[in-house]
């Protein structure tokens, strides 16, 4: 109610539009989560949508439509930084759909638990996003039964998917390919890898971007290092390659793994980029901060979020369908901690 005692009228789609200087079939698409909006356009219309505080009434569309407008997540991690990214987009996407979000935590890769939280998923209605980046994810989006609608967030796959899997990805073949590229550009002879867990036991798309570029270049292939997600691995990891001085180039499967590599450089006093190049993945946050600033790739998991929530929508609003595709090309973003071998300065 404003100072005048009336009752101030809920603001409309078109209002948001106006605020906005879009469209309203703009902000429908937002709302949607379409993911063909711009980002910088998507980021209006939401600051107005928070501005004018509009609200799509969600029990009445659930009541109109007869169905549950609710999404739950499937997921071994909340934390780790693309987890947690995809998680942010699923629920922006979600929120301004007027979708209500439940997480169900994927504790162990047992079949039986995995099967509950699948079933306790179907009995909560609505539709399914699996996060399938571990076996535990592998195993629940399997086990997903087939009249529940559901959208994969998997590794990128070995081919193209047909039609009846929905499933979304991130190329990241291309982005490790790129990041070897760039190192062995610089004059080294050749790229060392630490490599992050697969969700299936094939040779991860990382990993082949990795030695595709090596291969091109006719540079040996070592094996790589298999580590887990995070610093404490990383930092394991750069122990035993520190203490190889023909060691001069190491990519990490995530920029966590590199923290830790860093690390382990500076223990031993293998100067970075001087001695040893390292480059990470995924352009973490604090990646851009440490000392020095780490060489990686950029991956936009927030955008895989809202195009797996916009693939889903889809499927629950029985509208045309978001082909499941890579989100965007990666992005090299070249830092401090790459540079020439030290043969080479």
């Amino acid at each position: 109610m404003n100072v005048t005692g009336h009752t101030r009228r809920p603001a409309s789609i078109r209002d948001v539009a106006t605020a906005a200087g879009v469209s309203y079939q703009t902000v429908s698409r937002v709302i949607n989560g379409h993911p063909s909006v711009r980002p910088s356009t998507r980021e209006r219309v939401l600051a107005a949508i928070d501005e004018l505080g509009f609200r799509r009434n969600a029990t009445a569309l659930a009541l109109a439509s007869g169905r549950s407008r609710a999404v739950t997540v499937l997921t071994a991690n909340t934390t780790h930084y693309g987890y947690a990214s995809i998680l942010q987009g699923i629920e922006e996407a979600a929120r301004a759909a007027s979708y209500a979000v439940g997480i169900g935590v994927l504790e162990s890769a047992d079949d039986a638990a995995v099967a509950a939280e699948v079933q306790r998923a179907a009995d909560a209605g609505g539709g399914l996003i699996v996060i399938a980046y571990d076996p535990a994810g592998v195993r629940a989006l399997a086990a997903v039964p087939d009249a529940l609608p559901v959208v994969g967030v998997v590794e990128t796959p070995a081919s193209p998917p047909g039609g009846d899997r929905p499933w979304v990805w991130t190329d990241d073949r291309e982005a490790a390919y790129q990041a070897t590229r760039h190192l062995l550009s610089l004059g080294h002879e050749t790229v060392h890898y630490v490599a992050i867990p697969s969700s299936t036991r094939r040779t991860s798309a990382r990993t082949s971007g990795w030695r595709q570029a090596l291969k091109e270049a006719g540079a040996p292939e070592s094996r790589p290092v298999q580590s887990s997600w995070g610093p404490a691995g990383g930092h394991a990891a750069g122990l035993k390659l520190a203490s190889d001085p023909s060691v001069t180039a190491i990519l990490c499967g995530n920029d966590d793994l590199a923290l830790g590599v860093l690390r382990a450089l500076h223990e031993t006093g293998r100067s970075v980029p001087g001695d040893v190049s390292v480059a990470g993945f995924d352009n973490a946050p604090h990646s851009a901060f440490l000392t020095p600033s780490l060489t990686t790739v950029r991956l936009d998991f927030t955008g895989l979020g809202r195009s797996a929530f916009a693939l889903l929508h889809g499927v629950l609003e029985e509208s045309a369908q978001v082909a499941p595709h890579p989100v965007s090309v990666p992005e090299l973003v070249v830092r401090e901690s790459s540079g020439p071998p030290p043969t080479s300065r």
